[in-house]
């Protein structure tokens, strides 16, 4: 079919007017596009960035950080604001920084105390979670993911972990992400990780019993307040890194057990029970002719001086550590009332010093157990099934020496949402569970112990001490065929004026003279002079 004339031009001209159509409208939503392209560029964002998680703190008594004691510097720094040489100079890790810095983007780098601020540069200051000399490991804890997994760390995680904020510098950007010169900047720096929670503990005490302790292979030390039953110190030995748990898993000497919360046999500590509870029943004045041995209904039980300790009252027995002395007079006691007073005292009842944190209740035989005469006798001078961990034992010379008043020993002091002051402070538990006569005995028996016995190596001339020691039998062996023997000494000091209880535990350790009592007179000495050290400070802060 033949198009008329005019038809084609209709359609050429239709076919023209809708190409520029297409023209134009393609023109306007290129030009509103980019108008809007240029427009969002200029509009202004906000770029943060976060340095440090932060995390509460572990106070001692004196609200000094046992946790957090630490601080390192790191800044936050803006490439495009800041000279690369100069800046690299505060840094600690220089090929990490460089690499960091090439890449253009805003990062955070360790650096010195010396690096100063700019526009491109903020510093903080934050605390290191535990320092590479950590102090009371066994009872901080440590973490794992991140949360609390043992210690006060474990206690007191949501406390600890809380949605605190967090250190932080804000930039003003342009639409692509650049920050934009001599704009403002917001640096937030929190004071949050100040909150925590206070502990009875003592900084300097506890670096003293560490240190004197260093020597020893696997045990304890507990330090305690006699009036209060405030823990000062507890140690436990091997130590571990924090930081490397898995090492520590390996250890055979288990470094991760906390071994004051752990029972032992106590061995002729518990004559001091024995005594105690001899005087409230009213057999003080009992003598016995030691002559090496002694014969209860068939079954013979030897002194630990074969020939004999001959005529003894109370406190030469004491003295002496007097085994057949001890059963003898076991023989005059009410079994009723001789188990109750150790129960009293806290044999056989866990220590419950926070949650995770549990001192074990060790063994105390029944009264039908008891009523059997071996056992009652083995009882009386030690070597019997009764176990207890250091804190029992140190409970149990608090009493003595806080004339009968006995303290539940404590580890939290409260809670501080400042790192000023404790709030939520718990108050002490005190129960007398012995007259204060039988205390005062109790408490001269175990100065002469000291003080007249020519071989003990608990005696020091700085410091009057009042003390006994224990070789407690465990029933193995070693390879030569030796009987391995808990080390053990507990005593108090000064002696006119009783301030510190402190127990000393080792392993197989051998003998309690040999082995605990030069470590306890170290720690003794050492904490009386800091007593001087402070007295004159608080002198010369008066003045």
């Amino acid at each position: 079919m033949v198009r008329k004339r005019g038809e084609n031009g209709v359609i050429i001209l239709t076919a023209l007017f809708f190409a520029v159509f297409v023209i134009l409208i393609f023109r306007y939503y290129s030009i509103a596009w980019q108008q809007k392209y240029v427009s969002t560029a200029q509009l202004e964002h906000t770029f943060t960035i976060e340095v440090g998680k932060t995390q509460g703190t572990i106070y001692d008594r004196d609200l000094r950080p046992v946790i957090n004691a630490e601080t390192e510097f790191r800044a936050v720094a803006v490439p495009s604001l800041l000279d690369c040489e100069k800046t690299a100079e505060y840094a600690l890790d220089r090929d990490s920084f460089y690499k960091k810095f090439d890449k253009g983007k805003p990062f955070v780098f360790e650096c010195s105390d010396k690096a100063l601020e700019s526009d491109g540069l903020t510093i903080f200051e934050v605390p290191v979670r535990y320092s590479e000399e950590q102090r009371a490991q066994h009872i901080v804890g440590y973490l794992s993911e991140e949360r609390g997994a043992d210690g006060i760390e474990y206690a007191y995680d949501s406390i600890l972990r809380n949605n605190f904020p967090v250190n932080s510098v804000s930039y003003d950007t342009d639409g692509f992400g650049r920050i934009l010169k001599g704009s403002r900047k917001e640096v937030m720096r929190t004071k949050s990780y100040k909150s925590g929670v206070v502990l009875t503990i003592d900084n300097d005490i506890q670096d003293i019993c560490e240190k004197c302790g260093s020597g020893i292979e696997t045990g304890a030390i507990v330090c305690a307040d006699i009036r209060n039953g405030d823990i000062l110190a507890m140690a436990s030995f091997p130590d571990y890194d924090p930081e490397n748990i898995e090492e520590a898993l390996k250890d055979e000497r288990s470094p991760l057990i906390n071994r004051a919360l752990y029972s032992y046999s106590v061995g002729s500590v518990f004559k001091l029970v024995t005594a105690a509870a001899a005087l409230e029943q009213g057999a003080g004045g009992h003598m016995y002719d030691c002559c090496g041995n002694i014969d209860v209904e068939g079954r013979v039980f030897n002194c630990h001086k074969l020939d004999g300790h001959g005529l003894q009252d109370m406190p030469q027995a004491m003295t002496n550590s007097c085994n057949t002395y001890f059963i003898d007079l076991a023989r005059c006691l009410d079994i009723k009332e001789y188990r109750r007073m150790a129960a009293y005292i806290g044999f056989g009842k866990e220590v419950h010093l926070c949650s995770g944190i549990i001192g074990s209740g060790g063994v105390l035989p029944s009264e039908k157990e008891l009523s059997v005469p071996a056992e009652l006798f083995i009882l009386s001078f030690g070597p019997g099934e009764v176990t207890a961990t250091p804190l029992q034992i140190t409970q149990l010379t608090c009493a003595v020496a806080n004339k009968g008043k006995m303290p539940i020993l404590r580890l939290i002091k409260g809670l501080t949402p400042d790192g000023e002051k404790p709030v939520v402070e718990k108050s002490p538990l005190i129960s007398e569970v012995m007259s204060e006569k039988t205390a005062e005995k109790i408490c001269g028996m175990m100065v002469l112990a000291v003080s007249e016995n020519k071989n003990s190596k608990a005696k020091s001339r700085l410091v009057s001490i009042g003390a006994k020691t224990s070789t407690a039998q465990t029933g193995h062996y070693s390879d030569n065929g030796e009987e391995l023997c808990h080390a053990w000494i507990t005593g108090f000091f000064p002696e006119n004026d009783p301030k510190y209880a402190v127990t000393v535990l080792i392993e197989n350790g051998g003998y309690g003279n040999d082995a605990a009592a030069p470590v306890f007179r170290e720690i003794a000495e050492k904490i009386t002079v800091l007593g001087k050290k402070r007295d004159n400070s608080e002198k010369t802060e008066r003045i």
